[in-house]
């Protein structure tokens, strides 16, 4: 399997009424877990890579791994660059394989969201690469997540339309109450504001922060139009308690042994969310 452009992967995803998943992943065990989950449910997947992953695998490092180890499977999977803050990491990870890139200026003023996406666009849609922008602004839900700011802006279904129709990004990001990291309450989904929107752009939506979600209201932002769940916040929890379980209990102090386990155990995790999103026996 090759990485197909995040734009193939969800129009088929709004054709079926489901979602894709996109997992954060960071380092070859989360990424082999991500794909063997999918080969087993024939589910197509995304994996992502942000700004926090990749100051331990940089795109040329990590963008031909992944490539490499792709060969191994016949899902349909994107490859993404996640939350990408310049046009410069936007056009490194295109040159190192990767088959759609974010950039997220969504805190900065319209125009400058506008100009820069603009630019990736014109430098990712030659070489068959998807581009996803984000227009208003998801914040943070806790203080730990490193994604996102303290606050969160709304997203205005006119700007929205206006940032598509400048742009010709093939997916957009919104804000409806959503945010990232772990929930300290329920998050509150604005489905009128969501459908709005969705009436308006054309390109797929893009929920930020799906970890938390209640079920109910996932499966409703997907029949208005979500088409991408993002999912770290989940991921990065069930690894971490593997770990502390495992060494609190003096198990596996050998590394590998460790990262086997722990990768083990965030299996079910991508496996529900597969399910959950609608994507589980759509490849």
């Amino acid at each position: 399997m090759k990485f197909l452009p995040m734009a193939d992967l969800l129009a088929a995803a709004r054709r079926g009424h489901y979602a894709v998943p996109s997992f954060c992943v960071w380092n070859m065990e989360t990424l082999l877990t991500v794909l063997e989950t999918a080969e087993a449910l024939r589910s197509p997947v995304m994996v992502m890579t942000g700004v926090p992953e990749l100051s331990l695998l940089p795109p040329e490092v990590f963008g031909p791994m992944a490539c490499g180890v792709a060969g191994r499977f016949t899902v349909p999977a994107a490859l993404h660059l996640d939350h990408g803050d310049s046009p410069e990491l936007a056009r490194r990870a295109i040159a190192a394989g990767y088959s759609s890139v974010m950039l997220d200026f969504s805190a900065r003023s319209f125009e400058e969201n506008a100009a820069a996406l603009k630019v990736v666009v014109a430098a990712a849609h030659p070489r068959g690469v998807a581009v996803e922008g984000e227009i208003g602004h998801v914040g943070k839900a806790d203080t730990l997540s490193v994604e996102g700011s303290g606050d969160s802006v709304l997203t205005l279904p006119d700007e929205a339309a206006e940032l598509e129709r400048q742009t010709g990004v093939d997916a957009l990001a919104v804000s409806i109450g959503n945010a990232h990291g772990h929930y300290s309450r329920l998050p509150r989904l604005d489905f009128e504001r969501l459908a709005a929107i969705a009436s308006r752009v054309r390109a797929p939506l893009v929920l930020h922060g799906g970890s938390g979600t209640p079920d109910a209201d996932l499966k409703r932002a997907i029949s208005l139009g979500m088409a991408k769940i993002n999912v770290a916040t989940d991921l990065v929890t069930a690894w971490r308690e593997s770990l502390r379980q495992q060494w609190a209990d003096g198990r596996n102090v050998w590394a590998p042994l460790a990262l086997a386990e722990a990768g083990t155990a965030t299996a079910p995790v991508i496996a529900r969310w597969m399910r959950l999103t609608g994507a589980a026996g759509r490849a």
